[in-house]
Order: C-alpha cells, then sequence, then structure tokens
C-alpha cells in the first residue's frame, strides 16, 4: 500500500460524494465519509471485477445493503471506469438519471442488487452465496475453477435490525456460506440519535451463535491496514464472516458523530470546511487530482490482468 495515495484517494471519495448530495439539495452524506476507506480498501485489495465486462460470470459481487450510502458506490465506480459519467454524478438524485437515491440493478452499470428496503441487500447476498457454491459444486474440477468468488455486503444497523436479514443470516451460518462477507457500518447512530434508542443486542455474540466469524475493527475511518487484514482474515476462513468496521458517521466534517449527517446535505459552509481540512480546492465542485486519477487507473490495470488470466 502507498498510505499516502491511498488517504489521497480514499479522501476524493468523500468529497466527491459529498459534492453529489449537495449538489442535490438531498441524500446521505455522514455514511459515505465513514465508509470510503473500507470501500477503498475492498475495491483496491479484494474485489475482482472488470467495468467492461460487468456480467462476467466469476467476478466477485459487492451489495450495498444501505443503499442510501449509495453516493459513494456511484463515486467509487466512476473512478473505475464504470459507464457512469461526471454529468451522472452531477445528476445524482434527479429524476431519469442513472444514479437515483437508493441503487438500481438495470438502470445503473456495476450495480449487483437493487437496494432500498433495509435487510433485503444482506438477504441478497446470503442467496448469491449460496448460487455460487451451488455452481462451483457442479461445474468447477481440481484443476480448473470456473467459478472461484466471494460475495460481499456492506450494511449499516437498520439491515440487521429486521427480519428478514436475520432468518438469512441463520441459514448462511448452517450452512457455512464462508465465500460470504459482511462488512457492517457499526457507527452507533440512526436517523433518530443512538442506536441506544432501540438497538442494544450484543451483535457479537448473536452472529458467533449462529455459527459466524465476528471481527472487530477499530478506527475503520483511518485504519486501512486493519481493514485490509480483517478482510483476509475474513477470505481464509471456514465460516461465514461479519466484520464489524467501527466507524465515525460524517467523518471529518463538522456533523462528526451526529444524526445530523445521516439524511441532509452538509451544506455549503460545511463543505467548504472539510475540503480544507482534506486539502482540497473549497472553491471547486466534483473535482478529481491526477494522482488520484492514475492511482485508480493503476489498481483497474491489475484488476483487467486478473480478468484475462481467469
Amino acid at each position: 500500500m502507498n498510505f499516502i495515495t491511498d488517504i489521497e484517494s480514499i479522501n476524493n471519495l468523500r468529497i466527491l460524494s459529498s459534492d453529489m448530495i449537495e449538489n442535490a439539495k438531498s441524500g446521505h452524506p455522514g455514511m459515505p465519509l465513514g465508509c470510503a476507506s473500507i470501500i477503498y480498501v475492498l475495491f483496491k485489495e479484494h474485489l475482482n471485477f472488470n467495468p467492461d465486462e460487468t456480467e462476467w460470470l466469476s467476478r466477485d459481487r459487492f451489495v450495498l445493503s444501505n443503499g442510501h450510502g449509495c453516493a459513494l458506490l456511484y463515486s467509487i465506480l466512476h473512478l473505475f471506469k464504470y459507464d457512469i459519467s461526471l454529468e451522472d454524478l452531477k445528476s445524482f438524485r434527479k429524476l431519469g438519471s442513472i444514479t437515483p437515491g437508493h441503487p438500481e440493478k438495470g438502470v445503473t452499470s456495476g450495480i449487483e442488487v437493487t437496494t432500498g428496503p433495509l435487510g433485503q441487500g444482506i438477504s441478497n447476498g446470503v442467496g448469491m452465496a449460496l448460487a455460487s457454491k451451488h455452481l462451483a459444486s457442479r461445474f468447477n474440477t481440481e484443476d480448473v475453477k470456473i467459478i472461484d468468488n466471494s460475495i460481499y455486503v456492506m450494511c449499516g444497523d437498520g439491515c440487521l435490525m429486521e427480519g428478514i436479514s436475520n432468518e438469512a443470516v441463520s441459514l448462511a451460518g448452517h450452512l457455512n456460506l464462508n465465500n460470504l462477507i459482511v462488512l457492517y457500518d457499526d457507527n452507533s447512530i440512526t436517523i433518530d440519535g443512538s442506536t441506544d434508542l432501540a438497538f442494544t443486542e450484543d451483535t457479537k455474540k448473536k452472529y458467533e451463535s449462529l455459527g459466524w466469524q465476528v471481527i472487530k475493527v477499530k478506527n475503520a475511518d483511518v485504519d486501512i491496514l486493519e481493514i485490509n487484514n480483517s478482510i483476509i482474515k475474513a477470505k481464509n476462513s471456514d465460516k461465514t464472516t461479519l466484520i464489524c468496521m467501527e466507524t465515525k458517521i460524517g467523518f471529518g466534517s463538522d456533523k462528526e458523530g451526529s444524526e445530523k449527517s445521516h439524511g441532509a446535505p452538509l451544506g455549503t459552509d460545511s463543505i467548504k470546511e472539510l475540503k480544507k481540512k482534506f486539502e482540497f480546492d473549497e472553491n471547486l465542485t466534483f473535482q478529481i487530482k491526477d494522482n488520484v486519477k492514475n492511482n485508480f487507473q493503476e489498481i483497474l490495470n491489475k484488476k483487467l490482468k486478473k480478468y484475462n488470466n481467469w
């Protein structure tokens, strides 16, 4: 890892996502600011994909169960040259755009599952992991692994509260779907305030009792090395894995740690302060630094090499 370039790329994702939401005058900036480091490490170090072959059979799948944070996903897909232009980012949440307020499969390049209703994405992820295991058992041989992929789901507290997700994760633990890794944005905040208002169960004990491996990462806003190590550990496990990524909602902004950053734009003044803090030009919008563009291209070249080898 080149930490300086990595951090600058992560901060560029934060700024780009915040500009999308500010421009739309609607959206959820808290999650992109808190989770940019997680999605960047996942896409850079682990996810196998090809933006020119979005239906590649053995691609890894990424499902954004907490779909309200889709500005972050659209931003990273744009930088990896999926069919999402800068103009599409500027049309975020506008009628008829390919960047709606929640991800929709069949509308936007790179979106695997339509998500919005909480718990739906993580449940789809369980089904995808089961389907992948089934196909691998039928068509793989000792010498040739046609199907050899992982399913990654990012989710928030709301997804884990739902009944449908509890039924699905119970099945995943029972079947030892070790190709499923759930990245839990553990930020202790809901739209109404602290999760203590409604959600006080011991998530770690609950998932372990369902047969899952549970890993905790502190300071997931910034500790990219530990994020990477946790995903490596999950990939090497014989169990389904939940990684509790402790983040601060609205990381870096003047609304950090508050529900005020969950469901509304940060505001012009707050955005300018955020840009100054992350060393971006406060007077520019939708800026992407040249070294960040180059970094994403270098990462993409490695992904294409893996695809060609397959």
